[in-house]
């Protein structure tokens, strides 16, 4: 029970408070801000960028991977991480969606951009396979798992850690990051089966909590099941969320994710944001003290 005890001497007025810090705070109605990591945002794809990041800090937001999704995303991104070094991380990628606009010629290209940029990088992102049938249309599963294999040996030839997209591809995914031999991946906004989420915390990779933790029952299954010690959060901005009320994300909204991931675990919010920072900096790694 949280109490208050007051004692009066003249020159010694004393407060005594049987509870622990985040007791305080609330009794008195001050906001705790934690020290957080958004590790999936599409910043190159957000609308007033400088204000999103600002209001990120005042939100404790104190790291950002900033993952691209093709040659130009990449090149926009490297110039984001540039210009706020050492708060914006970049990650290079080519997104599974991308390969339905993209021929053999221009493929080779972004996969040779990401190779000669690798040194600027902290993981190889957004990358992976989807089975969603507008994109399988267009984006054969073959061509999708040879793009996502050649990726995969980019990572592990420069010891990067890969971030991965595997919507309804679950299985195929872990799959090749286990035969490639992939030291580090995060499977990013995880809906999956319960089975394949057991192999991938089973094989010492991670999964990330979005927003969508609020409402998403897939998504919020897989929060419950995986570890804390094997979970980061994310936001995926600019994404839209929500159900009854709809909202354009930004990585400030990873406070909606911390909240959501305590209330599934019912495990305090103070403890989801020091283990979940904690991972993310040992596992890109960053620069970070904490």
């Amino acid at each position: 029970m949280e109490t208050l005890r007051f004692s009066w001497e003249p020159s010694r007025p004393k407060i005594e408070f049987t509870g622990g810090p985040q007791k305080v705070m609330r009794l008195f109605g001050v906001g705790l801000v934690y020290k957080l990591i958004d590790t999936h945002a599409h910043l190159d794809e957000m609308k007033n960028l400088d204000l999103m990041l600002e209001e990120a800090k005042k939100a404790g937001i104190i790291a950002i991977i900033a993952v691209g999704s093709n040659q130009q995303s990449n090149i926009k991104t490297l110039e984001i991480s540039q210009k706020h070094r050492h708060f914006v991380y970049p990650a290079l990628g080519l997104h599974p969606w991308e390969l339905v606009n993209l021929g053999t010629l221009e493929i080779d290209d972004n996969l040779r951009f990401i190779e000669q940029n690798i040194a600027s990088a902290v993981a190889v992102g957004e990358i992976g396979l989807d089975y969603d049938k507008r994109v399988l249309k267009a984006a054969s599963k073959e061509l999708q798992k040879e793009v996502l294999g050649r990726l995969l040996n980019i990572a592990k030839k420069y010891a990067r850690p890969a971030i991965i997209h595997s919507r309804y591809a679950w299985k195929d995914a872990l799959h090749l990051v286990q035969d490639i031999g992939i030291a580090k991946a995060i499977f990013h906004w995880f809906t999956g089966f319960s089975s394949v989420l057991k192999d991938i915390i089973d094989g010492g990779y991670f999964i990330s909590a979005t927003p969508a933790a609020e409402y998403h029952e897939e998504h919020r299954r897989a929060v419950r099941g995986a570890p804390l010690e094997r979970l980061l959060l994310e936001t995926d901005c600019p994404v839209t969320y929500g159900r009854a009320a709809r909202y354009e994300s930004q990585p400030a909204d990873v406070l909606r994710g911390l909240k959501a991931v305590s209330q599934l675990k019912g495990i305090a919010e103070a403890t989801i944001a020091e283990q979940t920072t904690r991972n993310a900096i040992e596992f890109f790694p960053l620069d970070i003290e904490i």
